[in-house]
């Protein structure tokens, strides 16, 4: 790709992530989730002219139902947005809103656009894990020893559990990985260190009188993420079964939380911040994404950090801050050791396990996380990378300027 532009971000937001099925946000649509943040994202930049905006681009991973009929240009309008801004949503599973964001600095990169958003919103509250009526093609198990073809329908558990027995990470790791996420998350949350990035949001919790037959609303604001555990513990993990083999190591405990959220950032080019005297907090420098066997969909990031890396002319080491989504312990484990990730620099603030992973939603969250505390820590280049459903990897690389 030639480059002709930098994109740089002006604005970064985020829900509150909300526990799915019991929490904030379980009565909360998706494509209203989205339109928050935004609204929110736009307040951020009051100097900024919405009409400039070429196109919202969100992820979403399962897009239909709630979050179906292109939720980019649904939220827009919710929003309140110029009729002009157009609005595509894409999918790239658990990486969408990471693609998302790469997609809208692209755009400016290459010329063809001066103002975009990225965004991405996923409810599974709303929308179940595959969606209401998968249906994977019939050749896909024509061969089960096949890992390469069958392996894409693995569910993502089975994955888990492969990538621990091959990388040999035991139960004892992940579960220990995994008390770290609740304790640092519930560090930050205490510190304040979400409050730049979250926006909070108004939700309604309805009640009904039997005797009565009336139903009582009663408003109410939050503001900080749902997952959160202060009193999760090793011994407490412990005595959790194993969810997806008998003899398995991957629990309810060592991996992600289904949850529901959204979050958005907004792109500019350099004529645009000359132009609305804007201030930007971060440059998007480089971004890969590359596949991997479907059966180890976890090592993903194995294969795109280098690649990422290499496109911005960083080592790894120059890295400050890495967002890697915690879809499991396991597989997060098996890219740090990998790798040889510093873990002082992993999800400085919680991971996925902890905070939760509303799929889609996941990558333009956690890049808000990422622009937000270069400029707290006063750091300069942070990641953010995930695995991906099927076989992927996906890495993205901001810079704080």
């Amino acid at each position: 790709m030639k480059q002709v532009q930098e994109a740089f971000i002006v604005a970064a937001t985020r829900t509150p992530i909300g526990r799915s099925h019991k929490g904030y946000f379980r009565h909360t649509r998706p494509d209203e989730l989205l339109a928050t943040t935004l609204r929110a994202a736009l307040a951020q930049v009051p100097g900024l002219d919405p009409a400039a905006i070429e196109d919202v681009i969100c992820g979403c991973a399962i897009p239909e139902a709630q979050q179906g009929l292109n939720v980019a240009r649904v939220g827009a309008v919710l929003a309140g947005l110029p009729k002009s801004v157009g609005g595509i949503t894409v999918n790239r599973f658990c990486a969408s809103g990471l693609s998302a964001l790469q997609m809208a600095a692209d755009r400016i990169r290459v010329g063809e656009a001066d103002v975009m958003i990225a965004a991405g919103t996923e409810s599974m509250s709303m929308v179940p894990m595959m969606g209401n009526s998968p249906s994977l093609s019939p050749s896909i198990f024509s061969d089960p020893d096949d890992l390469e073809r069958y392996g894409i329908a693995y569910g993502m558990g089975l994955t888990a559990e492969k990538v621990a027995q091959q990388w040999k990470v035991s139960r004892e790791d992940q579960d220990r990985f995994a008390v770290a996420s609740h304790q640092k998350a519930v560090a930050a949350m205490q510190a304040g260190e979400f409050t730049d990035e979250i926006t909070p949001v108004q939700v309604e919790d309805r009640s009904v009188d039997l005797d009565s037959a009336q139903v009582s609303v009663k408003l109410r604001t939050v503001n900080l993420d749902e997952g959160a555990r202060p009193d999760t513990s090793m011994e407490g993990l412990a005595k959790l079964r194993t969810v997806f083999a008998a003899r398995g190591s991957v629990t309810a405990g060592n991996s992600s939380q289904t949850s529901d959220g959204a979050g958005a950032l907004i792109l500019v080019s350099e004529a645009a911040l000359k132009r609305f005297g804007l201030t930007p907090l971060a440059r998007f420098v480089s971004y890969a994404s590359r596949g991997v066997q479907p059966h180890i969909m976890g090592i993903g990031p194995v294969e795109a950090i280098p690649v990422a890396l290499k496109a911005a002319g960083l080592h790894q080491d120059d890295i400050d801050w890495i967002e890697l989504n915690e879809a499991f312990a396991a597989q997060s484990l098996a890219v740090i050791q990998t790798l040889g990730l510093n873990p002082d620099k992993i999800n400085p603030l919680g991971g996925a396990i902890a905070l939760g992973h509303p799929l889609g939603a996941t990558g333009a969250i956690r890049a808000a996380t990422v622009v937000h505390g270069l400029r707290r820590r006063q750091q300069r280049y942070g990641m953010v990378t995930m695995c991906v459903g099927m076989g992927q990897g996906a890495a993205g690389i901001i810079e704080r300027v």
